[in-house]
C-alpha cells in the first residue's frame, strides 16, 4: 500500500493532471476553461512548435550517432594493452563527472567571439573566427559538440564493459580458421558487442531528447529560435508566457514522441539479441 501510495502521488496523478491541463486554456495566476483539443490543433499548426520538433530530431541524431562511433572507437583502444591505459581512460572519462550547468558555462566562455579560448586557437592555425552559438547556421553543430565531448565517456564505458565480457572461443575459432583482425571484428566482436551497443543506444537517445541544461544555459533558444529544441520551447510556453494549458498540450505529444522512439529502440535490442 505504501508504494502504491507513492506511485499514484508521484506518477500517476502528474500525468493525470497534466492531460486535464492539456484540455484547458490555462493561465499561471489566472483563471483556465475548457478547450477540448484546441490546444492539440494549435499546435499542430504551430509552426514555432513544428521547427522545434525537426530541431530536437536534428540535434538528437547528431548528438547519438557522432558519441556512439567515437565512444565504440574509444572503447576498442581502451580494451588494448598499452602503458599508462588506467590514467588514459581516467582522464577519457572526467568529463562525464561534471554537471551539465558547469559544462555549459565553460564553454559559454570559450564560444565567446572575442575572449573565447576557441577562436584563439583557430587564429593560430591561420583559419578565420567562428561566431559558433551566436550564429544560426553554426548553433546546432556547436551545441552537439558539447554535449559529444560530455557523453562520448559513457558510451565507451558501456561498450568497453561488453568487450571486458566476450568469450575467448569464438577468437580462437577465427585466428583457427585464418580470420583478419578485420574480419574477426566484423563477423565475431561486432555480433557479440551489438546488445552492449543497442544499450548505449538507447541511453543516449534518450539523454538527448531531453537535452535541456546545456542548451538553455548557452543559448536560452538563440540566436532567435535557432536552437530552440522541444524542451525549450515547452520552458518558455509554461513558464515565461505562463500559457500552462498549451505547455501540457506539448509534454503529451512529446511524450508520444518519446514512446514511438523508445519502441522501435527496444524492437533493436531485441532483434540484437536474437541475433546472437
Amino acid at each position: 500500500m505504501p508504494a502504491a501510495v507513492v506511485v499514484v502521488g508521484v506518477i500517476l496523478f502528474p500525468w493525470v493532471f497534466t492531460l486535464y491541463m492539456s484540455v484547458h486554456d490555462w493561465k499561471i495566476g489566472g483563471g483556465h476553461s475548457f478547450v477540448g483539443l484546441g490546444n492539440y490543433a494549435r499546435l499542430f499548426s504551430d509552426e514555432r512548435f513544428q521547427w522545434a520538433v525537426l530541431r530536437t530530431l536534428y540535434f538528437t541524431a547528431l548528438a547519438v550517432v557522432i558519441p556512439m562511433l567515437l565512444g565504440t572507437a574509444a572503447a576498442l583502444c581502451f580494451a588494448r594493452q598499452f602503458p599508462l591505459r588506467g590514467l588514459a581512460r581516467t582522464i577519457f572519462i572526467l568529463p562525464m563527472m561534471a554537471t551539465p550547468v558547469a559544462v555549459a558555462l565553460v564553454w559559454t566562455m570559450m564560444f565567446h567571439p572575442q575572449l573565447g579560448v576557441l577562436n584563439w586557437l583557430l587564429s593560430t592555425v591561420g583559419i578565420p573566427p567562428s561566431l559558433w552559438v551566436y550564429e544560426a547556421s553554426t548553433v546546432i553543430p556547436t551545441l552537439v559538440m558539447v554535449e559529444v565531448w560530455h557523453w562520448t565517456p559513457l558510451v565507451m564505458l558501456i561498450v568497453l564493459g561488453g568487450i571486458a565480457s566476450l568469450p575467448t572461443d569464438p577468437y580462437e575459432a577465427a585466428k583457427i580458421d585464418g580470420a583478419t583482425p578485420w574480419q574477426a571484428f566484423r563477423h565475431v566482436t561486432l555480433p557479440l558487442l551489438m546488445p552492449f551497443i543497442v544499450v548505449a543506444l538507447i541511453i543516449r537517445t534518450i539523454d538527448a531528447l531531453k537535452a535541456f541544461d546545456t542548451i538553455y544555459v548557452i543559448t536560452q533558444g538563440g540566436p532567435g529560435t535557432a536552437s530552440e529544441t522541444i524542451n525549450i520551447f515547452l520552458y518558455l510556453q509554461g513558464f515565461a508566457y505562463y500559457n500552462m494549458g498549451y505547455a501540457s498540450a506539448v509534454v503529451v505529444v512529446f511524450f508520444a514522441i518519446i514512446v514511438m522512439l523508445a519502441m522501435v529502440l527496444l524492437w533493436t535490442r531485441a532483434r540484437a539479441k536474437a541475433a546472437l
